[in-house]
């Protein structure tokens, strides 16, 4: 018991089987039937899951489609999701701007995150009477571990008075300590809308330089670095254009500034997919976490991906099977602090009423 109150204090989980009904681990043949019931899903989503995949895939994805209705669940994935589950599985799908504004509004009793912890706590933070589920709970992320509540704390005091705008990729106990949030589609707008000369764009360093490229508003930033992004180098993009004058290569503003600047289009993963669907370029490469290029092909079939592969390791935690498992055993459960919460909470809604 020790043991399980340590994991919930150092995790903020908690198992949830106790309050709800226990369920055996459903067959998981692939057979003649369920091939044919699959063909249709499988017909959309063929260009990028190889026929050699699909049988192993196939029941994983109907179990979790019938145990979210046995469960009255809902699954979110977030755009570094792969195929399998950002197609197959997810109800609702997007960047963390539109998970954070979705997971309010969902009438569901259980929410399974398919992406990394602070994604999680936001849904959480957001429903707080909802059970929400990660998979894999070691699902975190380097720019959220960037930085603490204390950190946060300690920049107040050096900076008494600037406004604290915090990227949602972080910790609840950070947004709490924080002024409001942001992403990386509308941290220019938040930046503004304080009317300060001076503000603090925390953590991540490279989104606050690309920002302050855009604005006349002194932004103070934190050295904090998305892993995937912070790998990418303006000369990767420019050996791209040489090999290939025509490409199209559009960035996310995680990256490097000078990445950016080499780039024909930069935005958050949900700017880059429309820009990608309302101008559909004959090839382009998408800079930022490689599953997003598959996730867009599915629905842009006219467009050639050049993939410049940066996997995120946490993301990938996320599967078919511990999605599975989680709806089975109802594991494992995110939980936020009330007291943290409580100023959590103000941040995001902050962020999501000033958009509105």
């Amino acid at each position: 018991m020790a043991l399980a109150g340590d994991m919930q204090r150092k995790t903020g989980t908690k198992p949830a089987a106790r309050s709800f009904k226990l369920l055996e681990m459903p067959e998981l043949e692939y057979t003649p039937g369920l091939a044919k019931e699959m063909a249709p899903l499988y017909e959309k989503v063929r260009h990028v899951i190889p026929s050699v995949e699909w049988p192993f895939f196939a029941p994983y994805i109907r179990a979790i489609n019938e145990l979210k209705k046995e469960r009255g669940a809902v699954v979110l994935a977030h755009n570094y999701q792969t195929p399998e589950i950002f197609h197959c599985v997810a109800d609702i799908a997007g960047d963390s701007l539109q998970l954070a504004k979705e997971a309010a509004k969902v009438d569901a009793d259980v929410i399974v995150q398919c992406g990394v912890h602070f994604m999680a706590e936001t849904s959480k933070l957001l429903n707080p009477q909802k059970t929400v589920l990660i998979p894999d709970v070691k699902a975190g992320c380097s720019l959220a571990d960037s930085i603490t509540g204390k950190d946060v704390r300690l920049l107040r005091e050096k900076f008494p008075g600037v406004p604290i705008v915090t990227y949602v990729n972080t910790s609840a106990e950070v947004k709490a300590e924080s002024d409001i949030c942001c992403t990386s589609s509308n941290a220019l707008q938040i930046v503004e809308s304080f009317g300060t000369d001076r503000v603090l764009c925390i953590p991540d360093e490279f989104l606050a330089k690309n920002i302050a490229k855009q604005t006349d508003v002194k932004i103070l930033t934190w050295k904090g670095h998305c892993e995937v992004h912070e790998r990418f180098t303006a000369e990767e993009l420019r050996q791209y254009r040489k090999d290939d004058p025509n490409i199209v290569i559009i960035a996310h503003p995680e990256c490097p500034p000078e990445v950016v600047e080499e780039a024909d289009f930069s935005g958050s993963t949900s700017g880059m997919i429309n820009w990608v669907k309302e101008n559909q370029p004959k090839r382009v490469v998408m800079v930022t976490e490689c599953s997003m290029s598959d996730n867009v092909a599915v629905e842009n079939p006219n467009v050639e991906f050049v993939r410049p592969c940066n996997l995120c390791p946490h993301m990938k935690r996320i599967s078919l099977k511990n999605i599975l498992e989680s709806l089975v055993y109802m594991r494992e459960e995110v939980t936020v602090d009330p007291a943290v919460a409580v100023k959590a909470r103000r941040a995001v809604e902050r962020m999501i009423n000033l958009g509105n």
